[in-house]
């Protein structure tokens, strides 16, 4: 079954009104936020690497109440344990029986706040439930609920006490973005709500039922034959630059036709054209290339790979068929 042209303007106009109320608490970051929803409705998760203060908080409540749903923040640090994350199996003395406490990462949103600060050992707690919705705690199996986004950040600049992300983690975030500081108008909006509530509540705008219908209908977006080789061809450049040590992969592929459907539908059309790949290759692949040391030394940066390899890649010249 193909998304139709109707299917493609409802879904527009919810994730457009979605949008516009998240924006009513982080201001001036429409791009990120449409990012963030991206990634929801692709069913897949959030890098942010940013420096403090620019609203990667409020950007993970106000998602999870515009679409009425739950939140957790979890603030990592070295003496984290994984079961702090996923949860516990718990003996009750008066019953005689074990029970399952679970943890924050049952939510509709999970923002894992400086996740470079814990462990390898406590970072990979998460890996389970990033990639197939449940965590397993004594043997037992317990799924989270759809949606689930896990944001993660990381602080691109103090590294002192930090553990890396290693490459098989990072291939598992759909795509890696930054908030930045708002431009002057925002700074000034900001200000003088200065004296309001700490913390802005938005109402919701969908029930997270119309959220999983958004996450069903988004799979049916058609992708014409010419944009999956297009997609191919531009992982394949990715492996054969001379600045790269380790190409984007398989999943890296997999997830950039994925984003490109959703952000389709976004957009109002029940088809992908060859402009949505490229405006989610950088957020969706960079992240994923191991550059050459020499190459990261001389200050060759993935996103400029990226932006290289869109340049030197030509898309489809014919028009897509839909």
């Amino acid at each position: 079954m193909t998304m139709t042209a109707e299917q493609a303007r409802w879904f527009a106009d919810i994730t457009e009104r979605i949008t516009a109320n998240v924006e009513r608490a982080v201001l001036g970051k429409s791009y990120v936020i449409r990012l963030s929803l991206t990634a929801m409705l692709s069913e897949g998760h959030l890098l942010l690497e940013d420096v403090p203060g620019t609203g990667k908080t409020s950007l993970a409540r106000a998602l999870a109440q515009s679409v009425r749903g739950t939140t957790t923040r979890v603030q990592f640090t070295p003496d984290l344990l994984p079961g702090d994350i996923t949860g516990i199996t718990v003996f009750d003395q008066r019953s005689g029986d074990f029970s399952f406490h679970r943890g924050p990462v049952f939510a509709t949103i999970v923002l894992a706040d400086e996740i470079n600060r814990a462990s390898p050992k406590t970072q990979s707690a998460l890996l389970e439930v990033m990639e197939e919705g449940q965590v397993t705690i004594d043997g037992v199996s317990h799924n989270v609920e759809a949606p689930f986004l896990v944001i993660a950040t990381q602080n691109p600049i103090e590294q002192a006490g930090t553990y890396r992300l290693p490459e098989a983690q990072l291939d598992r975030f759909l795509m890696k973005t930054a908030i930045g500081y708002p431009d002057h108008a925002a700074t000034v909006r900001i200000l003088d709500g200065a004296g309001g509530p700490r913390a802005l509540v938005v109402e919701p705008v969908v029930e997270l039922e119309t959220v999983r219908d958004l996450i069903s209908v988004a799979r049916t977006v058609h992708v014409d034959p010419t944009i999956t080789d297009y997609v191919a061809r531009l992982v394949e450049a990715t492996r054969a630059h001379d600045d790269v040590r380790l190409g984007a992969s398989v999943r890296g592929a997999l997830a950039l036709v994925r984003c490109a459907k959703t952000f389709a539908a976004t957009e109002g059309r029940h088809y992908v054209i060859p402009d949505d790949v490229k405006a989610l290759a950088e957020p969706v692949l960079a992240h994923r290339l191991g550059l050459d040391p020499e190459s990261e030394f001389d200050g060759v940066t993935p996103s400029a790979v990226i932006s290289e390899v869109l340049v030197e890649t030509p898309p489809p010249s014919e028009r897509i068929a839909v």
